[in-house]
């Protein structure tokens, strides 16, 4: 009988604990949500046709919700006429998006 009570505080003791080491990790990870991040940049350098450039600042769109702060940066590598219209459409629509040379990446920070 007494390693039945010994088997049922040992188990006890450990739900208690990982309980308090549980709750004590989540209030510390989430407190207050993501601090901004100043001057981070997610650069996609285009070039030429550039065909996938909607699915990839799509994609940096995504990455950007989990980093409050992020500016996407359009980099223009010598791209089409085309290409460059509808990157330059892209970067209007999006709230913190440009379209820059890459010479001039520096003066987006």
């Amino acid at each position: 009988m007494l390693l039945l009570q010994d088997g049922v505080l040992a188990f006890l003791s450990a739900v208690g604990l990982t309980t308090i080491v549980w709750t004590a990790a989540g209030a510390l990870l989430h407190m207050g949500g993501r601090p901004a991040i100043p001057g981070l940049l997610l650069v996609l350098p285009l070039k030429g046709e550039a065909l996938a450039m909607e699915a990839d600042v799509r994609e940096l769109r995504r990455v950007q919700g989990g980093l409050p702060g992020a500016k996407i940066i359009l980099a223009d590598c010598g791209l089409t006429p085309d290409a460059q219209a509808l990157a330059r459409y892209l970067a209007d629509r999006e709230k913190n998006a440009a379209l820059v040379l890459p010479g001039d990446i520096i003066a987006e920070i």
